[in-house]
C-alpha cells in the first residue's frame, strides 16, 4: 500500500510538472503593413495588395475621363460580389469592402451602397415617412443610380509534390455599364507562393 501511494504521489507530481513546464504562448504585435506568410493561403497582405492594384488599374483607363467628358461628372459606382472560386474557404467580404475603401478615398468617383445596406437604408426611410417630422424625414425615390457596378472573383491553381507546393491565385474584376451590360474595363491581379516543408503533408 505504501509503494501504490509513493506510485500515486510521483505520477501527480510529473502530471504537475508536465502542465507548468509546457511552452508558453507570447503575443507579439506587428504592423498592418508588415507582410507574415505562415500557410502559404490568401491572407491580408493578399488581400491589400490587390485592392489596391485593381483600384489603381480601373482608375487609370480611358472609361473615366470619356465618361467625366461625355456627362459633365464623376461616374457613380458600386462594388458587386467576387465570387471566391478557390479550394479554400476564403471569405471574399475584407477584399470587397477594402476596395470599396480605396475608390472612396480616390476622389475620383462617387459612391454608392451596395445592396444589402441599400435594403436597411430603405427600411429607415420608410421608418421615418411615418415616425419623423416632416421637415426631418426622407424622400422616397431620390437615390442616386449607379453608373458602374465592379464585380469579379478569385481563382486558384495548385501544384505539389512532396514537400513543396505552388500556389497560383488570380484575381480577375470587369467594370460594367449598369445600363448598357457593355465592360469598360476588365483587370487581374496575380498571385504566386511557393512553400517548401521539410516532412509535412500539405
Amino acid at each position: 500500500m505504501k509503494a501504490f501511494k509513493i506510485v500515486l504521489t510521483l505520477m501527480a507530481v510529473a502530471i504537475i510538472l508536465a502542465a507548468c513546464g509546457g511552452p508558453a504562448k507570447t503575443v507579439e504585435r506587428k504592423s498592418v503593413d508588415e507582410a507574415i506568410d505562415l500557410s502559404g493561403r490568401w491572407n491580408d497582405t493578399d488581400l491589400q495588395l490587390t485592392a489596391e492594384q485593381i483600384v489603381r488599374d480601373v482608375l487609370s483607363r480611358n472609361w473615366l475621363p470619356e465618361f467625366k467628358t461625355e456627362n459633365d461628372r464623376k461616374p457613380v459606382v458600386i462594388v458587386g460580389s467576387v465570387r471566391n472560386k478557390t479550394s479554400e474557404h476564403l471569405d471574399t467580404v475584407p477584399l470587397v469592402n477594402h476596395i470599396e475603401s480605396e475608390l472612396i478615398n480616390s476622389g475620383q468617383v462617387k459612391f454608392v451602397a451596395n445592396k444589402q445596406k441599400r435594403e436597411e437604408i430603405r427600411d429607415e426611410r420608410m421608418d421615418q415617412q411615418t415616425q419623423s417630422s416632416e421637415e426631418s424625414s426622407k424622400r422616397l425615390a431620390a437615390e442616386t443610380g449607379a453608373d458602374f457596378m465592379l464585380q469579379g472573383e478569385i481563382t486558384s491553381i495548385t501544384d505539389q509534390e512532396g514537400g513543396q507546393k505552388v500556389v497560383y491565385y488570380q484575381v480577375a474584376m470587369e467594370l460594367i455599364n449598369i445600363e448598357t451590360n457593355e465592360i469598360n474595363w476588365k483587370g487581374t491581379k496575380q498571385i504566386k507562393k511557393f512553400v517548401s516543408q521539410k516532412r509535412s503533408k500539405f
